[in-house]
């Protein structure tokens, strides 16, 4: 098993005896359903439902004083915060940014020897492994607690990266991309059974009407890791951009439709005028909806 302490990642708390209702009416997962040792995936957005930030989530036992701890991007915790803050109102809700004192460690390739406070599975893909809220300087008494080698946050990013799973800010740019985009709704991101949260609506009408056309894909590189941002092409025309990548993987983000049609028409994808290929095509390809009978 390998861990590594991801310095990206801070972590946000908010309790209250309205922390969860309060949560519960502004993203898109279900946070009733959430417990100590639970995680889920979710995101905070504009009322026009882009992602303004995109987070894990846990509830806190009793033991650390109860509440829900939000890992999210360390750059955002501030924004978030304050977000979360002006939402507040008169809810009975506390916020507070821990990112100083609280960081993320990431556990994969195997099952932790003992199960940590603050540790929970990673709710976006089995493979991705756990996630444990702890100050850093436990990283290392942390990584031998539960039997894993502790490794560079790198080694980290290349098997994300190998397991398709986007990461924002590389991968999407934040409060320009919609959750189906980058496959929220495929990671368990989105709870469409849920009641209302800030940009519902919109995402809703994309999922019941299969409007997304934009996806973050994973693809095949050779030998060369282009920097996030440069276009991907089908022949001259652009239908893509490229985000993070490593040891011959990455993710791009493309628009479907013109992928699958470059495709049809055996046209090749490159990206800084070098050989890209879809690690699996047929993502790209949209069910044919089948007629009423």
């Amino acid at each position: 098993m390998k861990s590594a302490f991801l310095p990206d990642r801070g972590v946000i708390k908010v309790a209250g005896e309205d922390a969860r209702n309060f949560l519960n009416g502004l993203v898109t997962t279900d946070v009733d359903k959430l417990k100590p040792g639970l995680g889920r995936f979710g995101a905070l957005l504009t009322p026009q439902g882009k992602i303004i930030v995109d987070f894990l989530i846990t509830e806190a036992p009793a033991g650390h004083g109860g509440g829900f701890l939000i890992d999210c991007p360390k750059p955002l915790a501030d924004g978030l915060a304050t977000k979360l803050k002006f939402y507040k109102l008169r809810a009975k809700v506390t916020v507070e940014n821990l990112s100083d004192d609280l960081g993320v460690l990431a556990a994969w390739d195997g099952k932790p020897a003992a199960q940590p406070d603050l540790a929970f599975a990673d709710p976006r893909n089995g493979d991705l492994g756990y996630r444990i809220l702890i100050l850093e300087d436990l990283k290392q008494k942390l990584s031998d607690l539960i039997g894993a080698e502790l490794v560079d946050a790198a080694a980290y990013e290349a098997h994300r990266i190998a397991l398709g799973v986007p990461r924002g800010g590389l991968d999407f740019t934040y409060s320009d991309a919609f959750p189906h985009e980058t496959n929220m709704d495929r990671l368990s991101g989105v709870d469409f059974d849920k009641g209302c949260y800030v940009g519902q609506e919109v995402v809703s009408r994309m999922q019941h009407r299969g409007t997304a056309r934009t996806r973050s894909v994973k693809v095949l590189l050779e030998d060369f890791s282009p920097e996030p941002g440069v276009s991907v092409m089908a022949g001259d025309k652009p239908v893509g951009t490229m985000g993070s990548s490593a040891k011959g993987q990455g993710i791009a983000l493309v628009r479907i439709d013109r992928v699958a049609d470059a495709l049809d028409a055996g046209q090749a994808l490159t990206a800084g005028g070098l050989a890209v290929r879809l690690a699996e095509p047929d993502v790209v390809r949209i069910p044919t909806k089948q007629p009423i009978a």
